[in-house]
């Protein structure tokens, strides 16, 4: 037996429960992990809640974690006990000491990357990948505006960003963040709490509009983010952390000939060469220090439920890991 979060049903943080659990051994495929780390995703607060359906009750969060093998089910060759592996995207069951994982859903992790920094970026440093150079193709000139831009995938979004020679504008929500979001590469930082950001984008393209916004938050920012696109402009919401939003009709994106996309990670990782592909560029871009991972907060994998309640407050910053603490 080893100990994991479970939830039997949906609510606020408090019905994530630390129990005992069964693992069992890999099947064809599998392999078995013992997490060291795992990373906390705003996915996992929408399972809890419901906003995505669970495959079951009850069922154990988590789509990211990195750990060592102890143990490999027939068909994973080129896997071995003791390799230390990443692995996110598809995947739930990682607020667990140990898991079950398809081998081909996970990486080797390259030796200069810290097991507790994978664990915060595989995930959201793989759909900052996909959200700039797939999604859209982010390219020098381009004026590109972020929501939670000091969040864990808004850091690593407003350094991509900026490296390819985008003009980057950020909201935040406190000056700590905003002196943050600067320090990530945004040009301009917008307090939404102090100065409204569809009149402050306006003025910062001189009425243009930005080619594409990155919309987190959902509910709050929906029609204000169509508001700031310039003609074809491009809408890409892939979370809803204030709430999912009303619903648009055709005619409002027909007034400026808008794109709009709900990507998901998953669909952008349908094979295992994609996924080596793009954890690859997301590693090496880590490594060579290209990109800066703030892990920012960091709780026992046993306080789950308090890391929920602070990331669903906005009360952390950058990306937010539970380490499983080791047995006493």
């Amino acid at each position: 037996m080893v100990k994991a979060i479970r939830v039997h049903e949906l609510g606020g943080p408090e019905v994530l429960k630390w129990e005992d659990v069964e693992v069992g051994e890999p099947k064809e495929g599998e392999i078995r992990v013992k997490n060291k780390a795992i990373g906390l995703n705003f996915v996992d607060i929408y399972f809890r809640k419901g906003i995505y359906d669970a495959p079951s009750f009850p069922f154990i969060p988590g789509v990211e974690a990195v750990g060592v093998v102890t143990a490999v089910g027939p068909g994973t060759a080129g896997r071995e006990v003791g390799d230390l592996v990443a692995h996110a995207g598809r995947t739930m069951g990682a607020y667990a000491e140990e898991q079950i994982v398809p081998v081909d859903k996970a990486v080797v992790l390259p030796p200069l990357i810290d097991p507790i920094v994978a664990a915060s970026c595989m995930a959201k440093g793989m759909t900052s990948q996909f959200l700039l150079h797939r999604c859209f193709k982010v390219e020098p000139g381009h004026n590109v505006l972020i929501h939670a831009a000091a969040g864990g995938v808004g850091s690593l979004l407003c350094q991509w960003a900026n490296a390819l020679g985008a003009t980057v504008i950020g909201t935040v929500s406190t000056q700590q963040k905003a002196a943050q979001a600067k320090e990530d590469g945004c040009h301009h930082v917008i307090i939404y709490k102090e100065e409204d950001f569809v009149s402050r984008v306006h003025e910062i393209t001189s009425g243009k509009g930005v080619e594409v916004v990155y919309d987190s938050v959902g509910k709050d920012t929906f029609e204000g983010s169509l508001a700031c696109l310039k003609a074809r402009g491009y809408m890409i919401s892939f979370g809803q952390s204030s709430g999912i939003p009303d619903p648009v009709p055709l005619s409002a994106l027909a007034a400026k000939s808008l794109f709009l996309a709900r990507p998901l990670l998953r669909h952008y990782n349908l094979t295992r060469e994609e996924l080596l592909e793009t954890a690859g560029e997301v590693f090496a871009k880590v490594a060579s220090g290209e990109l800066r991972v703030r892990v920012n907060h960091t709780y026992p994998l046993s306080q789950a439920a308090e890391a929920h309640y602070d990331l669903e407050n906005r009360k952390t910053s950058g990306s937010v890991v539970l380490i499983r603490q080791p047995r006493i």
